[in-house]
């Protein structure tokens, strides 16, 4: 089914080794793609075992590591023969040289040359290094051919420097190579996300909130960013990091929220509202912290409702909302897809076990004008990808 979709399960990935510092990190990417489902092949050049261990690879990965061109004779084809991916992580100037000339030396430059499907590299090098001229046309000869680069990030380097060239962190590369593995369907879309919490101040230290993360809508964003969309993600406060290879808006306040979306609106195809919106906002704030003394009253007022605002539009975009309820209050929801004019809307019981605020999985149901989709329970990774499976079929 595909609401249970797992983009690397069940998949063959070759990871070449090189020998840079952050070699050592690929124990972790490699421990990471197999808890995802994957299998992972591991093929060390002769300088990355002056950094990490052919025996802790072959721990992490339950394989066996390649390394030497002629112990195995035609094993630099049979291996890549198949495999779905081919990453490089990290990847040196020389092993990026090497690939962009069609040099082959060694086991891991032959196995580029015999291998004939999608390639992630993640460089990782000296920033005096990444920024000559030579690596950077190397880096875009790649690319001009369809391999992927991540990263490389810029920050402390291990030579005590601080520049451009820290191999991209392990989740980004794993989110490259989803993206890598995934169907481009929503290429035409222009999808405008909202996630999290917004904040109503009552003073400047003080505000009223709600508990949600921004996991769900965060999770979408990057799902249809995987699949091809121009993703534009609007957040209210939240610990999460931020994606990579979308526009990215901040916001606090339900106010400053309905703005950016007004903003965004006119250039969107889908709006999709999974942020938790304050639904009340103090009717005055204070401009000094509230002392401590006598009664305190608190006078509130409805917010705006930011879907009911963008429905009003002559040239409206698709529009998914959510309701977040506590108990079985499926009716609600479906209330609020008519009265609010919305093409689809979301329902989970957030009081359910694994369902709603915090947690990484989510229970819903999906609703829209033609029947209702309930899901068991998943992660929230495999409901953005239902959702937009749903909206797809509406679509078209």
């Amino acid at each position: 089914m595909k609401n249970k979709r797992k983009v690397l399960k069940n998949k063959s990935i070759l990871l070449g080794v090189t020998g840079g510092v952050a070699a050592y990190k690929a124990i972790d990417l490699t421990r990471r793609l197999r808890e995802e489902g994957s299998s992972v092949t591991v093929i060390m050049t002769g300088a990355a075992g002056n950094f990490v261990t052919q025996l802790s690879l072959e721990v992490a990965s339950q394989n066996k590591v390649y390394s030497d061109l002629f112990s195995d004779p035609m094993s630099h084809i049979a291996v890549p023969s198949g495999a779905n991916l081919l990453v490089i992580a990290p990847a040196t100037a020389n092993i990026i040289g090497k690939f962009a000339h069609g040099i082959a030396d060694d086991f891991l430059s032959t196995a580029l040359l015999s291998f004939n499907g999608r390639i992630v590299i993640a460089p990782a090098m000296n920033w005096r290094m990444y920024e000559n001229p030579v690596v950077q046309d190397n880096l875009k000869s790649l690319r001009s051919r369809g391999v992927i680069q991540v990263g490389p990030e810029k920050g402390p380097l291990a030579c005590g420097e601080e520049g451009i060239g820290r191999m991209a962190d392990i989740p980004d590369i794993i989110e490259a190579i989803k993206s890598s593995l995934t169907g481009k369907d929503l290429l035409k879309e222009k999808i405008l996300v909202t996630a999290g919490p917004t904040r109503e101040y009552l003073d400047p230290v003080r505000f009223l909130s709600n508990r949600s993360s921004g996991k769900m809508g965060y999770a979408l964003a990057k799902a249809a960013l995987r699949r091809g969309a121009d993703v534009t993600l609007i957040s209210g406060p939240s610990s999460l990091p931020q994606p990579k290879g979308l526009k990215f808006i901040s916001t606090e306040t339900s106010a400053d929220m309905l703005n950016a979306v007004t903003n965004e609106l006119p250039s969107s195809t889908v709006l999709i509202m999974s942020a938790a919106v304050s639904d009340f906002t103090p009717v005055e704030m204070s401009h000094e912290k509230i002392k401590k003394t006598g009664k305190l009253l608190l006078q509130l007022r409805h917010t705006a409702d930011i879907i009911s605002e963008a429905s009003k539009n002559k040239n409206r975009p698709f529009i998914i909302g959510f309701a977040a309820e506590t108990g079985g209050k499926i009716e609600n929801a479906k209330k609020k897809l008519k009265e609010k004019n919305m093409d689809m809307i979301v329902f989970n019981d957030i009081t359910e076990p694994g369902s709603g605020f915090d947690v990484d999985t989510n229970r819903v149901v999906i609703i829209d004008k033609e029947k209702e989709m309930e899901l068991p329970l998943l992660s929230k990774d495999s409901v953005a990808d239902a959702i937009l499976d749903r909206m797809i079929e509406i679509k078209t």
